[in-house]
């Protein structure tokens, strides 16, 4: 077994009072340091969950230029009349018609720690699972675990603090985790599959925004930078308790959202980054989009860590699935990385008429979302997005 130290805490930013994943203050060590025997009167280093994993929460997706070649071929859904969402439009989670009230909206979301403390790692991805369907406008009624766990590598204790964080989760949102499936699995992966039910005729689609339309974004950027510095150490307290509200923040507006028919699309910012989910937005919709970066609302110390160099291998890859599709007369490396950063537990992205902006802005504010800002608009013209 390979000995890797894990700084003081298993969260080791400022004064987070936690202890390695697995380890106790009263274990210690005998270990090999360059080639002598040393004994260290100090607490055994363990494996931090996110060293486990090649990459973390919604970074771990497959980029979109990958996924969109895989999916070449599949089947189409124009021949099941009740399945109003379908892969078409890359949009949040399916939806599928019972009558003329109900509709059931379904969807799975699950990736490889972000953090190290196994009871946030499971508050976050249940978090981001259920934005799915508050994202489609629906209230979620139920969800299945997704779990594949390094039994030998892991505790029990550990792996059962990270289903208690989806629980804790789910239980804030007020549904029951019903089941689920569970394998031994070489990197820690939890996630949750949820159904929910919604109107049919208040679904939002990703596909329905309106050329003029403004466009609201419910949560700061930045979850994959701060989660890079993390992993480096470079994270101090204050962005890393940043980080943990707004991923375990859940998408509540979307269901008072979904009364308002001026809200004409909604869809999740996650692994592809705000350029990359607008533009599955653009080519839905038939429109093109314009950001000004002025007035992205950004987590704390994101830019100074972008203008810095900390970014996601998901930001590169990102870029290269669609940036050809971005236009900006002067893009620096820190906002092109903050506009592709892959978002864990990302906020809602709202296209509305003008008209409906305040009552938009009110629902978020009552529900929490202090940051929800307006960072663009949908415009005429071919689905592309222009930066400003």
């Amino acid at each position: 077994m390979r000995i890797r130290w894990c700084g003081r805490a298993s969260n080791p930013v400022g004064n987070v009072k936690r202890f390695p994943v697995g380890s106790t203050p009263a274990t210690f060590r005998q270990f090999e340091m360059r080639g002598f025997l040393s004994v260290q009167t100090v607490p055994m280093p363990t494996t931090r969950l996110t060293s486990l994993s090649h990459g973390g929460g919604c970074g771990c997706k497959i980029s979109p230029g990958v996924l969109a070649e895989l999916l070449k071929g599949s089947l189409p859904s124009s021949g099941y009349p009740n399945l109003l969402v379908g892969m078409d439009t890359a949009d949040d989670a399916a939806v599928y018609r019972l009558n003329e009230d109900q509709a059931i909206v379904a969807t799975t979301d699950f990736f490889m720690p972000i953090v190290d403390d196994p009871f946030e790692f499971g508050r976050i991805a249940a978090t981001n699972a259920l934005s799915d369907v508050y994202a489609m406008g629906g209230r979620p009624l139920f969800a299945l675990a997704i779990v594949g766990m390094p039994i030998n590598t892991l505790s029990h204790d550990v792996i059962r603090d990270i289903l208690r964080g989806g629980e804790a989760i789910c239980a804030q949102a007020g549904i029951p985790i019903a089941g689920g499936h569970s394998i031994d699995s070489m990197e820690p992966i939890y996630g949750l599959s949820v159904t929910g039910v919604v109107d049919p005729k208040k679904v939002k689609r990703n596909s329905g925004a309106q050329s003029g339309d403004v466009l609201v974004l419910g949560k700061p950027l930045g979850v994959g930078i701060l989660s890079a510095a993390f992993k480096k150490n470079q994270l101090d307290e204050q962005a890393y308790r940043a980080m943990i509200e707004t991923t375990t923040q859940l998408n509540l507006p979307g269901v008072d959202l979904a009364s308002l028919s001026a809200v004409h699309a909604i869809t999740d910012v996650t692994g592809f980054g705000i350029l990359g989910h607008l533009l599955e937005m653009c080519r839905g919709s038939g429109f093109g989009a314009r950001i000004e970066t002025s007035k992205l609302p950004l987590l704390p110390s994101v830019l100074r860590l972008a203008e810095g160099g900390v970014a996601t291998g998901a930001s590169v890859r990102n870029w290269q699935s669609y940036g050809r599709e971005v236009r900006a007369a002067s893009l620096t490396p820190a906002m092109q990385a903050i506009l592709t950063d892959p978002q864990t537990s990302g906020g809602l992205l709202v296209a509305c008429d003008e008209q409906a902006l305040a009552e938009v802005r009110g629902i978020f504010a009552r529900r929490g979302f202090a940051h929800a800002s307006v960072v663009g608009r949908i415009t005429a013209g071919g689905p592309e997005v222009y930066v400003e």
